[in-house]
This record gives structure tokens, sequence and C-alpha cells, in this order.
């Protein structure tokens, strides 16, 4: 059709607007993927062809429509074809269609459900794969049947988003007054929040009081991979924009996992924490409820199980939707009709009615986070564990306490019997963690002893230990506050790592540690040897040989705000090499403003 035809059916007026839309609306799908591995999650439904009736926006169309009172009409349009369109994809059954409710249709709302589930019913798709976005385009409060509609569709088994969070009007109401599953974070703060620790902070924040309420993250208009990375480690759960896909018509250019998402996701941890560990070990597996179960049978599962007194909850794909309380339902139980009423199909409630929601958070989640998510809300019962989304078991408080309680014994293990110091492990948890926080610059400092095997062999290993000691105690007095972290490698190698410090102060700090030991350590030579300035020994390679008074080097890597390393193992690399330059100066400090991904960069005598 030309576009001087479509500008002639045009002038027939509104009331012709759906019937211009079913010529040349088309449905575009455009993926949500899973954060970590880049696998499909779901799709949302956009329309396409709006520009060939004129229309700048999708939103310019609907507004039309509704000012010409056949909104409804074209929304049912729409979600037909689209609803159409997911159940013809080869795996909709494990995915989720994302589809976008004006708040304007508010009062035809049991009109809407009704229709869309006969169009689910004869698709054969469950209600737990379609999803309503509530925009904040709209104020809701103004609709005295809203809270009714929200009810009635989570109660159907339909999920609920909160779409455009943040830059509308009551996304904080909507997040405190219903019980939605999906937290959908505006473009707004997504764009740029590589370089922009505001963003960061916001978004990080939102995550985890989401988390807290059982609510999963998703980051829209994701453009490039420095902003997918932030949003990864900002801890959103799903990824949606061009980074990952344009919105398509073609579905046969869907695809299940999107490999740029799966390469920049998988640069994560390449070893599990001791967190993630004794999380694993302490996950508890118990029966599980499906939402679409009859309460009759739930009934059933406490007496199969008299000493529980809860299950979760999961819709028909995995997913938690909270947590059954015996006491839910324990009125039902007791009453001397309860069963009969069951039963009887005039009865209107069903399972759903009943659930209540609870914490999730991912197996990977540190345990004190898990503990905040935990305390977060009064009342806990557990705390739902998921991977990739999908339900993987629970945590009670006492596993939790238990997880906490190990975790301080495997560190009070790892320290340093000599010098009281971390050890390897947390070192190794610690600059995992820092390699993905860009929030701030990090100084990460590696100190080596020069001449300390001379030392040890000349004067034997109590003066050895003594002078480990007295570095450690240097460093205990020189690095104080939280943005500080020490540790003892082994022998006399040592770590400390320093975050949101400038890296002139963090260079102050260092000269005077250096300095202070090379003077006080030459105080464990004898007389003569301090006044030699040097002591004879063998080499490595058994030579006689003289060697100078001991002294530290330090290697400092330097990890500008905004830089994150996905592979925490290209840092202890990086810092490997920094070594020799350090003991090759005359200071024995040299700090490097290198960018870890790129392998290069100035060093800084």
């Amino acid at each position: 059709m030309s576009a001087a035809e479509l500008l002639a059916l045009r002038r027939f007026g509104d009331g012709e607007i759906v019937t211009l839309a079913k010529l040349v609306i088309e449905t575009a799908f455009q993926p949500i993927v899973e954060a970590v591995t880049g696998a499909v999650f779901g799709y949302e439904s956009l329309m396409r062809g709006f520009d060939r009736l004129g229309f700048r926006s999708p939103l310019d169309l609907i507004d039309r429509a509704h000012e010409a009172g056949q909104l409804l009409a074209l929304e049912h349009m729409v979600n037909s074809r689209a609803i159409a369109a997911f159940a013809a994809l080869p795996d909709f059954r494990s995915r989720t269609l994302f589809i976008n409710l004006d708040s304007r249709l508010v009062p035809e709302g049991a009109d809407l459900v009704e229709r869309l589930a006969g169009h689910l019913a004869r698709a054969g798709i469950p209600a737990s794969s379609i999803c309503f976005e509530i925009s904040e385009r709209f104020d809701n409060d103004t609709q005295p049947d809203f809270a009714l509609l929200v009810r009635k569709l989570r109660l159907a088994g339909f999920k609920l988003a909160i779409d455009d969070f943040g830059v509308g009007h009551n996304g904080l109401k909507l997040l405190c007054d219903h019980p939605v599953d999906y937290l959908k974070i505006d473009r707004h703060f997504i764009s740029g929040m590589e370089n922009d620790a505001r963003k960061r902070h916001l978004v990080r924040n939102t995550v985890n009081a989401a988390h807290v309420l059982g609510i999963r993250v998703i980051a829209e208009g994701v453009e490039s991979e420095a902003e997918f990375v932030a949003c990864r480690d900002a801890g959103c759960d799903l990824v949606q924009g061009w980074f990952v896909s344009r919105p398509v018509t073609d579905f046969s250019a869907l695809g299940p996992v999107y490999a740029q998402v799966a390469r920049a996701g998988g640069r994560r941890r390449s070893s599990r924490t001791l967190d993630s560990i004794l999380i694993r070990r302490e996950i508890e597996q118990v029966a599980v409820l499906r939402e679409n179960e009859s309460l009759e049978s739930v009934f059933e599962f406490f007496r199969r199980d008299p000493k529980r007194t809860f299950f979760p909850v999961l819709n028909a794909n995995d997913e938690p939707r909270g947590i059954l309380h015996e006491y839910h339902v324990k009125e039902l139980s007791y009453h001397p009709f309860g069963r009969d009423l069951l039963k009887n199909k005039l009865y209107q409630k069903s399972l759903s009615h009943f659930v209540t929601m609870a914490p999730i958070a991912d197996l990977d989640t540190p345990a004190e986070q898990l503990l905040d998510v935990f305390t977060g809300m009064g009342g806990n019962e557990c705390v739902i564990l998921t991977e990739n989304l999908r339900y993987a078991g629970i945590l009670s408080a006492s596993s939790l306490l238990k997880i906490i309680n190990e975790k301080r014994l495997k560190t009070a293990e790892d320290q340093n019997p000599l010098t009281g110091l971390p050890g390897n492990r947390s070192i190794r948890d610690y600059l995992q963690d820092k390699a993905l926080d860009g929030d701030q610059i990090r100084c990460l400092c590696y100190f080596d002893f020069d001449n300390f095997k001379p030392f040890n062999d000349h004067y034997g290993f109590h003066k050895g230990d003594l002078a480990l000691s007295l570095f450690a105690s240097l460093m205990r007095r020189d690095f104080v506050g939280e943005d500080v972290f020490i540790g003892h490698v082994g022998g006399d190698d040592f770590f400390a790592g320093i975050s949101g410090r400038s890296v002139e102060a963090v260079r102050g700090v260092l000269e005077h540690l250096l300095a202070d030991f090379a003077r006080e350590v030459r105080l464990l030579y004898s007389p003569e040897d301090q006044l030699a300035g040097e002591i004879r020994g063998r080499d490595r390679a058994g030579q006689e040989a003289t060697f100078p008074l001991m002294r530290c080097s330090a290697a400092v890597l330097v990890l500008p705000e905004g830089e994150v390393i996905g592979e925490a193992g290209q840092i202890s690399s990086r810092i490997a090499g920094l070594k020799a330059d350090a003991k090759g100066s005359d200071g024995g400090l040299v700090l490097s403003s290198a960018s870890v991904s790129a392998g290069q960069g100035a060093a800084l005598r």
C-alpha cells in the first residue's frame, strides 16, 4: 500500500484507527536476557509500522486511539497478535512475554483479563508466561479500580512489572503497595552509567531494595557493553536494549542466547568465593507448590511434612512467586466444613490468594548481603535462592547464621599465624570484589622484601620473623579505615588495598611506610653490619656474595573509577609484572595507572 493510499485512508477519521492499524501495524519482539548467561528470558511486545499512519511514536498512536474511544479495541488487536506470534515461537513455553498495560484501560480491566485469558487458553500459554508492564506515565492513584485490577491479574497467575521506574509519577508507591514481579529501571539511569557514580549508586540501591521485596530488576535501554557491565555489576538480573538486540519483526532472527552478552556477562568471578561455597552447602531443597495447584492439595503437603510450616510457591516457569505459610490456610483446615468448602466450585479463592512474597537472592550473593536481605523486612521465614532466575532452594535463618559463623571461622583459619593478617583466600575474595566494583578509584599494593633471604639465612628465622612482624605492625598503623584491606600473602610478601583515596594520598602513605620499615629493620642487624651497610651471604645459586641491608619494595596497580575487570587473575598478573620495576627503582615504589583490560599504561615512580 502506497503512502498516498494510506493518507487517503487517514481521512476516514479517528473512528477508523483500529481498521487502519490492522493494515499496517506489525508486532515486534525485543529480547530480554539474563545478565550473567545471555540466555533469552523473554520478549517485550512492541508496535512497528505506526509511522506509516503518520504517528511519530507508538505512544502518539495510543493517545489518539484513547481520544477516539478506541484504545481498548486497539490494545486487544495488538495483544492478540503478540500472543499468537509468541505461541508460534519454538521455545515459548520457557519464555515470558512482556505486554504494556495502559492505565487508562483500568475501567475495562475485567473485559481485558477475560479476553486475554481466552487467547492464552486457545494458544496453550500459561498465565505466568505473560507479564503486564505498568507504566509510570500516568498517575495510577487517580484510577479507583487500579488496585483491584492488579490483584485480579496476579491472582489469575499473570506477572506484573513496573515500567519506566524512576521517571514517572509514583514508581515507589507502586513498589510499596503492589506485589509486582519485575522492576524495569528507565533508560535515563542506564545511559552513561559506567561513568556516573551517582547513577551507579542509585541503581545498585534500587536493585538491593527490589531484591528484599522479592522483585527482579530489568535494565532498560542498554546500548553498549560498558553500560551492560555496569548494570550487571550493580546486580541487575535482566537486561534489554540495543546492546542485546533491536526489536525485530522477523522472528526467525531471534536466538536462544546472545553471544555478546554471554561473553561480557561471563567475565565475572572465575572461581567461587567462600560465601558461594558455604551457601551451596547449606541450601535446603524442600517440596514446592505450583500456583495453579488446588488448595485441597496444600493440606496434603502439610500432612506429609508436619514439621514444615511453609512451602515455596513457583509458577509454571519455575520462578518463585513467594511462600505459602500454614497459618494462611489454618483457618480452613480447622473449620468443620473447610474441606467441603474447598471442593465447592462457588468458593472463589485459589492458592494464589494465600501466597505472600519473600526476599529473593542469587546463589552467588555474598553472605553478609544475604543477611541484609533477610533482615531488611521483619518476619521473613527464609530467603528464596535462585540460579539463572529459576528456583534453586531456600535458606532459613538458622542456615544463614551457620554460614556467617562458618565464614568467620574459615577467615580466622586463613589468618597468617605469625602476623595475624588475612591470608590468600581473603586476599583473593577482596580482589574479586574490587575488580567488579568500579564506583571509585582503587589502589592495589603488593609488597615484597628485598634481600630478606640472606638476612634470614645469616641471622636465623627468629630474626626473620621479627622483620615480618615489624612490617605487619607498621601496616596496621598506617592503613586504617573502612576503605582499607591488608593481608599477608606468605613469607615476605604482603598486600594492601585502598579504595576512594587519591593516588597522591596513597603515595604519601606508602613512602612513609617504606621509609619507616627501612629505618627500623636496620636495627635488627648487628652494629658492624649496620656500619658496613651490607652483609655477606650466598645467593640463590649458592655463590658467596654481598647484599645490601633489607628494605621493602611496593608495586601498586591503580584501577581508576569506572574501570571494571571481569577476571581478577588479570590484576595478579599485571601486579607481578610491576614487581621487577619496583625492585629496580631507587625508592622501591612504582605506581602504575595501567588499564588492566588493555594491558598497558604508564608507570609512575
